[in-house]
């Protein structure tokens, strides 16, 4: 990880941490298979997050199963001085949930440097996602290809509001196809 980066990472993962306690649970995935989830996915819109405000477009992550059992996390976008690459990892907590960190490995003991991942909805073939934060302060639409159907974006973000997240300040991800 870039080390300009890392304390914007430590912020963003200190602003994602655990819900809090009068918060209604998220709804998630709960047949999510981490090997068929792993690989690439295009943003295709988020609510705002501290750590993408320099991103203008091609937003991406991909995972990928470690030997350990955990998940590495690579993301990456477009940023007006070329490209910015965050890694990070994963770990399970239950099915559809995960904690996701940037912060360094010896770091990993704090628990604010770990926020929450929900897999809320999921395409049976996995060609999208709908993932969130119990907060209900972020949010992302996934998908496989880095442009997805109206139709399909539309549905999973009434789900989102159905599910309390508000999202005026949406915002839809350009993509270059990469």
């Amino acid at each position: 990880m870039n080390p300009r980066l890392l304390p914007v990472a430590l912020a963003a993962a200190l602003a994602l941490g655990p819900a809090l306690a009068d918060e209604a649970p998220l709804p998630v995935a709960t047949q999510l298979d981490l090997d068929r989830y792993a690989g690439r996915w295009y943003e295709i819109a988020r609510l705002p997050m501290p750590y993408e405000d320099d991103c203008t477009g091609d937003v991406r992550a991909e995972y990928a199963r470690r030997p350990d059992g955990g998940i590495e996390v690579i993301n990456r976008c477009r940023t007006a001085a070329g490209e910015s690459i965050a890694r990070g990892s994963a770990r399970v907590l239950g099915p559809g949930r995960l904690q996701v960190r940037f912060a360094p490995d010896w770091l990993a003991w704090l628990p604010w440097v770990w926020a929450d991942y929900q897999v809320i909805e999921l395409d049976p073939q996995y060609r999208w996602a709908l993932v969130g934060q119990p907060s209900r302060r972020y949010l992302w639409v996934l998908a496989r290809t880095p442009q997805l159907d109206a139709a399909v974006t539309e549905g999973l973000l009434a789900r989102a509001r159905e599910l309390g997240f508000d999202l005026t300040e949406l915002i839809r991800t350009p993509q270059d196809g990469g």
